[in-house]
């Protein structure tokens, strides 16, 4: 096998270890997609209202908050790994209080619980990723956290739907319960994966660095470059042989924040900038009203019935996997820029689509067939268009484009803004319908998209194919290469 084909081949035991680390993910993604369901039974068994409905959506993104915001200064800490092994031990607290739930209050603690694992999950799994990953396969990599979102979505409505047909009292409880299996499982599987090579170099443990980047390397000159440039990164010279160094710098994220708002550099400045740009407009363009309110939707373009609702729904699950699972494969070929602008393109198509047909639906007394179809069609178009560039692509370029000694906490804060506006969309998207109707609100989803097509095509460069601790040169340019 020639050099070229070797550095183009995925690593298997990099790959595993990224597969590992997204399973907290998947955990996430079925909260995220059991919880779209099980609300239609929550409502009829606790009596609550619709702004209950909405708090108890959102409240696990605000808690997400505090969790992205602490997980970044942790894992750089005690470690990626042990990062990973927390936040699934959070996850196992809240889907337990959340299975019990014998009222309003003990659902909405364990909803704050698993909010704080979420945080924790979306913060360190594509860090982990991105940094256990070379160059040429960093975007594939990086992008199966999201994956694993996705496919945990689709389980949530698959079990949606299984479990509806149970009691109430006990459906809804399984529904949310029941992820506490794997979350324990996870806690402590993880303790089998090798820390992040880039963590390690921080900490001046050179040789077990080097000794898990043969593991994950495909050619010891793959190793010796990766070396060299984690520890010209940590400050550390190339020629230094040492297998353990004592650090006089901080290495435990102390002085990041400075770094990050108080001095930052002019490339730190526009990092800081393209990443909490693209977490905002992940959310602010909508996604989140059709993933968690699609059943909501569907019912006001003209489908009756739980179970049909529960169906249509998986169809967006089925959506969601199958074009994130596209995108992983060709992230690392096609590059971030072009997905990212196809996709947002699309999404303004659709969303457009959608807004018009739920406005002749909502105008129009009876059942307007062709209305409900294209709803459906939109819908699914919109979720496709999102989950081909932005969804991926947010998750992998602020995992790989800041520093070492910033990405943790750097990639944190962009984790934040985009829980802040999960949180917005969850708690305020029947009460936005409300007051501009339902096509109304999707209309106003496109224009956001508008302007966040613009944000990416002048604030976001392309990073395929270039080493993560080489990104400052890219982000030192005056303008974006279109």
């Amino acid at each position: 096998m020639d050099g070229g084909t070797e550095s183009r081949t995925i690593n298997k035991h990099a790959c595993a270890c990224s597969v590992v680390a997204s399973t907290i993910t998947i955990i996430f993604g079925y909260d995220t997609g059991v919880m779209s369901g099980a609300m239609i039974y929550i409502q009829e068994d606790l009596k609550i209202n619709d702004t209950q409905v909405q708090i108890c959506n959102g409240i696990l993104n605000l808690c997400a908050l505090v969790g992205s915001l602490s997980a970044g200064r942790t894992s750089d800490y005690i470690g990626r790994r042990y990062t990973i092994a927390v936040a699934a031990l959070i996850f196992f607290a809240g889907s337990a209080l959340m299975g019990y739930g014998p009222n309003y209050t003990v659902l909405m603690v364990g909803r704050c619980t698993a909010g704080i694992g979420v945080g924790f999950a979306l913060m360190i799994a594509p860090v982990y990723s991105a940094e256990i990953s070379s160059a040429t396969s960093r975007g594939a990599l990086a992008s199966l956290p999201e994956l694993g979102t996705s496919i945990g979505i689709l389980l949530g409505y698959i079990f949606n739907y299984f479990f509806a047909k149970l009691t109430l009292k006990l459906g809804w409880r399984l529904m949310l319960g029941v992820a506490a299996i794997p979350s324990i499982v996870l806690a402590f599987g993880i303790l089998g994966m090798p820390e992040s090579p880039t963590w390690l170099v921080m900490q001046g443990r050179l040789r077990d660095a080097r000794n898990i980047l043969v593991r994950v390397s495909n050619s010891n000159q793959e190793v010796e470059a990766r070396f060299r440039e984690l520890k010209l990164s940590a400050g550390i010279s190339e020629h230094c042989t040492d297998d353990v160094i004592q650090r006089t710098t901080q290495t435990h994220g102390e002085g990041v924040w400075k770094e990050l708002f108080l001095h930052p550099t002019p490339p730190v400045r526009w990092m800081l900038l393209a990443s909490v740009g693209i977490h905002f407009f992940e959310h602010a363009t909508g996604i989140e009203a059709v993933m968690l309110y699609s059943p909501r939707i569907f019912k006001k373009a003209g489908i009756t019935g739980k179970h049909k609702l529960l169906l249509a729904t998986v169809g967006i699950g089925i959506t969601k996997v199958t074009f994130i699972f596209a995108a992983t494969l060709f992230l690392d070929k096609a590059g971030r820029r072009p997905l990212l602008l196809a996709s947002v393109a699309g999404m303004i198509v659709s969303l457009v689509g959608l807004g018009f047909s739920l406005t002749m639906v909502e105008r129009h007394h009876g059942t307007l067939h062709w209305a409900l179809v294209f709803s459906i069609v939109a819908s699914y178009a919109y979720v496709a268009s999102f989950n081909m560039g932005l969804a991926p692509v947010t998750w992998v370029y602020s995992s790989e484009i800041f520093p070492s000694k910033l990405r943790a906490q750097g990639h944190s804060l962009g984790v934040a803004v985009n829980r802040i506006m999960n949180a917005a969309i969850s708690m305020s998207f029947i009460s936005i319908y409300k007051a501009i109707t339902i096509g109304g609100a999707f209309f106003m989803f496109a224009g956001v998209s508008v302007l966040a097509w613009i944000f990416f095509y002048f604030f976001v460069p392309e990073t395929k194919g270039r080493d993560i601790d080489e990104m400052e040169s890219i982000f030192s340019r005056r303008r974006v290469t279109v």
